[in-house]
């Protein structure tokens, strides 16, 4: 058994001790996050009792795989950049490709990201899920999430025997988007930053706390609605006539592609260089999901060395276009709970299909209808059953425990490990289309003498 494991055991049987007054205060705890800033257009994150605990091993597993996997990015990238044919191999359009191949002005290749793995915390293997480089989100959950927990009584008596730690994830953004922007060109002390994104898609309350620290920072920092910027005589101003130096985009590239016509004065401003832009458009390379399906290719297999071919073979899920003519289609058809079906460029599990989720008639007619679409740039991939833990709904009033899926968020600042955003379900898809939940995040340190 793995401490992690142990640790979640030790934890689940405190609460069983006396269910009443846990249930109690995971009711109290339920308020705070019903009343806090952890929210999306009006939805509140939806939490269990029982937290995601990990330890020193993981952190260690984490950083060590942050680093390995941001390595293999960096190569891809600069392949891009630099081979014409290797580029190809994306299918981006045009205009993409156009600001993909910008010159860089500064060195961090990734500023930001979060790369989303199935961990099982028995064995500390792992199979990547997402990566999650535009529109990286969920600080603000993770924040709010670990003050509530701290209101039960479960977390109050196993803090009286061990130490716990969570993840700073606003400050230490900020931080390193300003070292990144101080290696750029010609850089003032306290830029004016703008937080840019579709604001039908915006997490606001997410923002305006990055606003906050930003401004803590000695900056000025405003939300903005990315088509509302403007951009006259070299200069970009908001709104309101704040000129910008930089922008912290949150604003997703395919949202951008598909409203390049309402967004033209952010986009020149970017082209002239006249903004620095965190991140930048080349992150869309590890972005976009067919980079599962080019990491496992001959013309990048060439370039990694032996040691990240073998990472790439052991933890990157086998991946295939959909048109791709070495698939055993029978084999995909009835054995359909070992594939899924993803879209290329999408978020929020948005068009996926699983065909553990379907029947076979069903799984057929999702296959069938991109195979048959000429134009269709869906992925079909390796499935990965999630690793399950044990939970329950106190707050609900339900006094069993069930199993639920984990998925486990790493953030990545500047290519380095930051925290991690733990999400779970009931179903063995993990997304907001289905029961989506969180759990705040708890590292042990030491256990207390």
């Amino acid at each position: 058994m793995s401490e992690t494991t142990r640790l979640t055991n030790e934890y689940i049987e405190i609460t069983k001790q006396d269910i009443e007054a846990h249930e109690r205060t995971a009711k109290e705890a339920n308020e705070y996050i019903r009343n806090s800033t952890a929210q999306y257009h009006g939805r509140c994150v939806k939490a269990l009792y029982v937290p995601k605990i990990f330890t020193g091993r993981e952190e260690r597993i984490f950083s060590d795989l942050v680093s390995t996997m941001c390595g293999i990015f960096y190569k891809v990238m600069d392949a891009y950049a630099k081979d014409e044919d290797y580029r190809r191999l994306f299918g981006f359009e045009p205009k993409l490709e156009e600001l993909i191949l910008r010159e860089p002005t500064y060195d961090s290749p990734i500023p930001i990201a979060r790369i989303d793995i199935f961990y099982n915390e028995e064995t500390g293997d792992f199979k990547f899920c997402e990566f999650n480089t535009d529109g990286t989100s969920a600080m603000n959950e993770d924040r709010e999430l670990n003050i509530a927990i701290q209101k039960t009584k479960a977390y109050q008596q196993m803090a009286e025997t061990h130490e716990f730690k969570s993840f700073e994830l606003f400050d230490s953004w900020v931080e390193t988007f300003l070292e990144i922007y101080h290696s750029s060109q010609n850089p003032k002390e306290h830029p004016n930053v703008a937080i840019v994104d579709f604001m039908e898609n915006a997490t606001e309350m997410e923002f305006q706390i990055f606003a906050e620290h930003f401004k803590a920072h000695g900056c000025k920092a405003q939300l903005c609605e990315i088509r509302n910027l403007q951009y006259k005589d070299g200069t970009l101003y908001t709104p309101d006539g704040m000129q910008v130096d930089a922008i912290y985009r949150r604003a997703v590239t395919s949202d951008i592609m598909k409203h390049y016509e309402e967004v033209g004065d952010f986009i020149a401003a970017v082209k002239d260089n006249a903004v620095c832009l965190i991140g930048d458009f080349r992150t869309q390379i590890a972005h976009n999901k067919i980079l599962y399906k080019i990491l496992h290719l001959p013309q990048t297999q060439a370039f990694l060395t032996e040691e990240e071919n073998a990472f790439v073979k052991a933890h990157v899920p086998m991946t295939y276009s959909i048109h791709d003519e070495r698939l055993n289609i029978e084999e995909i058809l009835t054995e359909k709970d070992k594939w899924i079906l993803k879209p290329e460029d999408s978020y929020g599990s948005q068009g996926i299909h699983a065909g553990v989720e379907c029947n076979a008639e069903e799984w057929k007619e999702y296959f069938y209808k991109e195979r048959n679409d000429a134009d269709s740039t869906y992925l079909i991939q390796e499935f990965c059953v999630p690793y399950q833990t044990m939970n329950i709904d106190l707050a609900q009033g339900e006094r069993t425990f069930f199993p639920v899926y984990n998925l486990t968020g790493l953030f990545t600042y500047g290519g380095k490990f930051k925290g991690v955003y733990s999400r779970i379900s009931k179903s063995e898809i993990i997304s907001t289309q289905y029961s989506e939940m969180a759990l705040p995040t708890l590292f042990v340190t030491q256990k207390k003498v």
